[in-house]
């Protein structure tokens, strides 16, 4: 960017799920929220619900959106950064917890890095860190793994790297899946790994079913929960 930057980019967390956003989100946030008009966000329809939950007055006609997602041309992603340059900041806007975390947003926070704009990183809820904190595993080595392969035998290979690793590391390894796989995922987990190694499920954070638990993998062998289409953190730890 030739011109001086004078916006900034400004990341704000939303709810996961259909929690109401003041019951998670500090009221600094929609302060915020209330004076941004340009937004860069995972999904439109998601994000002018979430605007609508925040403020309900507010002025989404008069705000400019541009879709970022897992599909975007790595080539159209600078350009996004164009309203910084008109003084205006810019919101970031995910499909549910913090953006730029597991998130295409973390291709708009580098290149705003790189430009030298200024990121603003908001608090809010994150599932990631929300279970580590609740899960009871090893909180000062850990490592967050994302989405572990579709495929059921390089998916199993993975995890037997995981439960390798952790024996000399004593590491704790956070992952996650696509709702809609997270049973195939949970029984893979049960046919891999060692019964006795700790498994915490934690599911629907910050939601109205929300449930974290901790137990011995065979032990999620005879209390197997149905996690379809309900977003779950899986961890496994020592």
């Amino acid at each position: 960017m030739s011109k001086t930057v004078t916006g900034r980019l400004i990341l704000f967390p939303v709810p996961m799920g259909d929690t109401p956003p003041a019951e998670v989100l500090p009221a600094r946030n929609i302060e915020l929220l209330g004076a941004v008009r340009h937004f860069v966000v995972e999904n439109i329809r998601s994000a002018r619900r979430f605007l609508r939950a925040a403020i309900p007055d507010f002025p989404i006609d008069s705000c400019c959106f541009v879709e970022l997602s897992e599909h975007t041309p790595a080539s159209e992603v600078a350009s996004m950064l164009e309203p910084v340059l008109e003084g205006h900041d810019i919101g970031v806007v995910s499909e549910a917890g913090c953006p730029a975390v597991a998130d295409p947003g973390a291709d708009l926070v580098a290149a705003a890095q790189r430009a030298g704009v200024e990121v603003v990183p908001l608090v809010g809820p994150s599932s990631i860190i929300m279970s580590l904190m609740a899960s009871g595993f090893n909180g000062q080595n850990f490592c967050f793994d994302g989405y572990l392969p579709v495929d059921t035998e390089r998916r199993r290979s993975s995890l037997r790297s995981i439960a390798r690793e952790m024996r000399t590391s004593q590491r704790t390894h956070i992952f996650i899946e696509t709702p809609y796989r997270n049973n195939r995922l949970l029984a893979d987990i049960i046919e891999t790994i060692s019964p006795h190694l700790l498994l915490c499920v934690a599911s629907d954070i910050t939601g109205p079913s929300q449930r974290v638990r901790t137990m011995t993998v065979g032990r999620w062998a005879k209390e197997a929960p149905q996690l379809d289409k309900i977003p779950t953190i899986f961890l496994l730890g020592c």
